[in-house]
């Protein structure tokens, strides 16, 4: 003890070693929880089928497109003055994480059969959550400035690019919906990939979400793949440190999506605590195959369990989003500091609460923390030349085994903190 009759550092790190075997067996008992809750939520499923027919009618359209639609055509006055409004609307929105996330979201509102903008938003809340990590309580007693700082640049870069492709082509759509025609011949004003105008003439003419969806997550994560993950400036700086590659031990990586449970009886009494979260971890960014897999189980998780879609739905229309953890759970996170950073961390947490008396984790809305990064421009070359079969990844998605992670998250937030109280300790 110290004088103030508070425990040391170095008692409250070994007191948390010590219960350690109880805490996994409260990690395995909330395991099995999220589980148990994953199988019952995953009773009400709904398939998202992608039929062999589709596959094999969309390949053959793309073998025919390499030389069909391979010559430019001029386009129409209506044509030039659409193409140019979609580029400044992109460019536009495409200002911070903020404005992209929003763009998502507002997309969806207005088309609900495009699932992958709703899928989009949620997962780009969740890169705004990770940004404003990197300058929050934790995180930045474990990383330098300079780390920090690279590992925004990364983020902000991949989904900016993302942002970049993906938005004229939903905009595209809602502006064949409007003028009652496909405009995909447009695309190509846009470098998009000629992987995607069959994809969308086939979803022109049938309106399958699902394939459309799987889609542009293959397409997303090859566009990314080469400017962004195979980088020598990002593999340098951030992938290949050690910094990230601990992420998978403290389970840093993982996306949620918060959700109103149905039945909740937080629901009346604490509103503010109500939500839930459904989500995956992802064990390595840096392989193509893995992030592709990764999206479309969280696809599936989103849309392919009635709980989760209209949970995550009420809590995208009802939760404006800051970048503030505090978006979704303000019993744990708080926006605003109500004092300095003390110079030595006091542990918070008691298994997944707060402890009597602590302060919630700082998690700063991201327009305080992070300013807005000038779009440098794009490589142009199209993935899809290369690729050998992009069809491989079309098989119908489905929800993993577990994915209710409620317990698992507050347990990587448990760890987070007992690696700044050893980190603490070390460097003393």
């Amino acid at each position: 003890m110290n004088r103030t009759g508070t425990p040391s550092r170095l008692e409250e790190f070994l007191r948390r070693i010590k219960s350690i075997p109880g805490g996994l067996a409260a990690y395995w008992s909330g395991k099995l929880s999220g589980w148990l809750q994953s199988e019952k939520l995953a009773e009400e499923a709904s398939a998202l089928p992608i039929a062999r027919d589709e596959i094999r009618r969309l390949r053959k359209s793309a073998l025919h497109g390499q030389t069909a639609f391979s010559a430019p055509q001029a386009l129409t006055p209506d044509e030039q003055s659409l193409v140019v409004s979609i580029r400044e609307e992109t460019e536009r929105f495409n200002r911070n994480n903020l404005t992209r996330t929003a763009a998502y979201w507002n997309v969806f509102s207005r088309t609900p059969e495009l699932h992958w903008a709703f899928l989009a938003h949620m997962v780009s809340r969740n890169g705004g959550w990770t940004m404003t990590d990197l300058k929050g309580g934790l995180l930045p007693r474990l990383l330098s400035g300079k780390r920090a700082e690279a590992i925004f640049a990364l983020l902000e870069r991949a989904n900016g690019l993302i942002f970049q492709d993906a938005y004229p082509q939903l905009r595209l759509y809602e502006a064949s919906v409007q003028r009652k025609q496909p405009l995909f011949h447009l695309l190509r004003e846009f470098d998009v990939s000629a992987f995607m105008r069959p994809v969308w003439e086939q979803f022109w003419a049938e309106r399958n979400s699902a394939l459309l969806t799987v889609a542009l997550i293959v397409n997303e994560q090859h566009y990314i793949e080469g400017r962004v993950v195979q980088d020598s400036y990002f593999r340098r700086t951030v992938l290949d440190t050690p910094a990230f590659q601990a992420q998978s031990l403290l389970q840093m990586n993982m996306i949620v999506f918060p959700y109103l449970a149905e039945g909740n009886s937080a629901v009346l009494s604490r509103p503010d605590t109500a939500y839930r979260l459904a989500g995956l971890v992802i064990e390595d960014f840096t392989d193509l195959r893995e992030r592709i897999a990764f999206g479309k189980k969280l696809y599936a998780i989103l849309f392919a369990v009635p709980g989760i879609t209209r949970g995550a739905r009420d809590f995208a229309a009802g939760k404006p989003y800051s970048g503030s953890r505090a978006d979704y759970w303000p019993h744990l996170f708080a926006p605003v500091r109500r004092y300095a950073p003390a110079a030595v961390y006091t542990a918070k947490l008691e298994g997944g609460l707060l402890k009597p008396g602590a302060e919630p984790f700082y998690s700063p809305k991201l327009e305080y923390v992070w300013p807005d990064v000038p779009f440098q421009a794009v490589d142009r070359y199209d993935w899809h030349d290369s690729c050998k079969d992009a069809f491989v990844w079309f098989e119908s998605p489905h929800p993993p085994a577990s994915f209710e992670i409620t317990n698992e998250y507050t347990f990587s937030l448990n760890k987070l903190e007992l690696a700044v109280l050893a980190g603490e300790l070390l460097f003393e």
